[in-house]
């Protein structure tokens, strides 16, 4: 079904098809009538732990970890690092292969590394990336520029190590890197007015003082972690958490799985990618049964490990179809 140029905007209707192995562009190509649904009544693909694609057997152990594994990373770290490694990393496409596979919200765990300079910062996962956090979202900066009417929802999150200055120097980065592109905080807006604002960047930051000083800055989004091994656990959390009534605005469900040491000490060979791959079918046919929309079951965005091993994506863009009501 294509639609038609509307009356009150200027934006062309492309037709309402999507090739599953190339979603750059998936938001463009939604029907007209899918430009005046809220993001958050939108079905949106996410990546978990979005920049762990970074970690290597050189990664420093986080501060935060337990004073044992840091003990054993500076005594036996040929053993050590590569053992938290293979647990640790949740994404193998770097951030722009991400976006062109057509994930629109990023999970960005950011950190200020003790042994770095004062404005050292990076992501973390257990373990800390090489890559710096101005230069990954100048990276999606350039991104967006070449996709102007792509939208993305950044989730900045953790800041492990972060002082009241270092909240400011990041908001200055942020403010700097996106500019214009940043959409300030209120209602949650449609694409049709983000497009007319020229708008690309919705930015999430878990600090409430950073917040209430940046009126670029959104409040953190609620991610539905159900902390589960089995697909099985994992999908009766999430439709507790249905059951119980969506959040009033954007939102998360993750459908990651998260090792536990009994698990780890049973599977010493394993590693988290080991135990995600076997689990995708059962958690494809639960994204799949999946409606976005204002109703109090339904969902929003949807993240996930290992972008592009599977369907995931285009499964996730596709539940867009179901509000068109044919």
């Amino acid at each position: 079904m294509g639609g038609q140029a509307s009356t009150t905007g200027s934006f062309p209707s492309l037709p309402c098809s999507r090739n599953a192995d190339g979603n750059s562009d998936w938001m463009s190509a939604l029907c007209a009538q899918l430009w005046d649904v809220p993001l958050h009544h939108l079905c949106i693909p996410g990546s978990h732990d979005t920049m762990t694609y970074g970690l290597n057997k050189k990664s420093p152990v986080s501060h935060t970890e337990s004073r044992l594994l840091q003990l054993l990373a500076k005594v036996l770290p040929c053993v050590t690092v590569p053992a938290v490694l293979k647990w640790s990393v949740t994404q193998v496409l770097n951030v722009t292969e991400q976006l062109d596979a057509g994930v629109r919200y990023l999970d960005l765990r950011i950190a200020h590394m003790q042994e770095g300079s004062a404005r050292n910062l990076h992501f973390v996962h257990m373990l800390y990336t090489a890559v710096l956090v101005e230069d990954t979202l100048t990276e999606i900066s350039e991104w967006l520029e070449n996709h102007p009417r792509e939208v993305v929802i950044l989730a900045c999150r953790n800041f492990e190590g972060m002082t009241d200055d270092l909240h400011e120097y990041l908001v200055t980065c942020i403010k700097n890197i996106f500019g214009d592109m940043l959409c300030p905080r209120g209602e949650v807006p449609t694409l049709r007015q983000l497009w007319a604002r020229g708008q690309q960047v919705l930015l999430s930051y878990e600090d409430e003082g950073a917040v209430r000083r940046h009126q670029q800055l959104w409040p953190g989004i609620p991610y539905w972690w159900g902390n589960q091994v089995k697909p099985e656990k994992l999908i009766h959390y999430l439709e507790h958490m249905k059951s119980c009534g969506r959040p009033g605005g954007l939102f998360v469900a993750g459908i990651n799985l998260t090792e536990n040491l009994e698990y780890i000490l049973v599977h010493p060979a394993g590693s988290l990618q080991k135990m995600t791959l076997p689990s995708l079918p059962c958690l494809t046919q639960w994204v799949r049964e999946q409606c976005p929309g204002p109703g109090p079951c339904c969902t929003n965005i949807i993240a996930g490990d290992f972008i592009g091993v599977n369907t995931f994506v285009s499964d996730v863009i596709r539940l867009n179809d179901k509000l068109l009501g044919c």
